[in-house]
């Protein structure tokens, strides 16, 4: 097979059949009730999408404004800072003893709503950074039916999996999760070898905006979770959902929707900063959670012996 037609059927088949696979493992996370954590837990829901939907898109083109990128790369930023996060997320906020149930919600109120935001700022940012005139145009609807059929169809065939069959649910689950890592890293080496001539160029052009963007939307999901007094679980939580976004998604969009390679390499640089990131921090968070747990241990073994 020549190579264009491997690559003409990664694009095509392989990304948008794994993806599918991926957000269906998230499906088989949730049940009806988990929305329900909107009203039970609202403050921690409410903090995390504010993050993850508003503030993280205002950072992200902030950035590609006042950084010295290149238009394609600017639009690359744009694709990875809507997409919401994916079960990548939710394999490092278990990883890290956070709220795994809160960051599950989060990522799935998530998918629903950028089904209908993507396009609309998308193609805002399109016009922004490439011009009125550019060849680049999003078809809107196609978008957003794509997205449907990525995003929400496969979520619900995976919660009706765990409704009727919550014994597969289990059993599965954690293996398309890992499988979502897996795939993910492949896709990243996938993108750098169709297009090692500009790779290193690229890297040095997108990673200081990268880093910055990653560390500093972490930043805000952590201390923006403890000013307003949530817990170490769910200040994991936030943290690592603002920071560990969809990066299949936002690739799948760039070599499909847009058909331009340069956009998604932003978001495959991105993504080997954020496996960097969220690695520190699932060890950091872990010692946390076990000194808490030893403190708490420790208290109670005072008051018992005051008793």
């Amino acid at each position: 097979m020549e190579s264009l037609e491997i690559v003409t059927l990664v694009n095509s088949v392989v990304i948008p059949i794994c993806l599918f696979l991926i957000m269906m493992g998230m499906g088989l996370t949730l049940v009806a009730n988990d929305f329900k954590r909107v009203l039970k837990y609202p403050k921690a829901v409410g903090i995390g999408l504010t993050n993850q939907l508003l503030l993280l898109p205002i950072i992200g083109f902030t950035l590609a404004n006042i950084m010295p990128l290149e238009p394609e790369y600017a639009v690359g930023v744009m694709l990875l800072v809507l997409c919401p996060g994916g079960t990548t997320s939710n394999l490092f906020t278990y990883l890290a003893k956070g709220d795994v149930a809160l960051s599950v919600t989060m990522t799935a109120i998530a998918s629903v709503i950028t089904v209908f935001s993507i396009p609309v700022v998308l193609s805002f940012s399109l016009i922004h950074f490439m011009g009125a005139g550019s060849e680049f145009q999003l078809p809107v609807l196609k978008t957003v039916l794509t997205l449907v059929l990525l995003t929400i169809i496969p979520i619900s065939v995976g919660m009706l999996i765990k409704r009727f069959a919550p014994r597969v649910a289990d059993n599965s689950q954690r293996y398309v999760s890992r499988f979502g890592v897996i795939f993910l890293a492949f896709l990243v080496a996938f993108l750098s070898y169709v297009q090692r001539d500009i790779i290193v160029e690229a890297f040095l052009a997108t990673g200081p905006v990268s880093l910055l963007l990653n560390v500093s939307t972490m930043a805000l999901g952590y201390y923006s979770s403890k000013w307003f007094g949530l817990n170490l679980a769910q200040r994991a939580s936030v943290t690592l959902e603002v920071g560990l976004q969809n990066s299949t998604l936002s690739i799948f969009m760039a070599l499909t929707l847009l058909a331009n390679y340069k956009m998604s390499l932003m978001p495959a640089i991105y993504t080997l900063i954020m496996f960097l990131t969220a690695g520190i921090l699932v060890r950091v968070f872990s010692a946390k959670y076990n000194k808490l747990k030893k403190s708490e241990v420790e208290s109670g073994i005072l008051a018992a012996r005051r008793l």
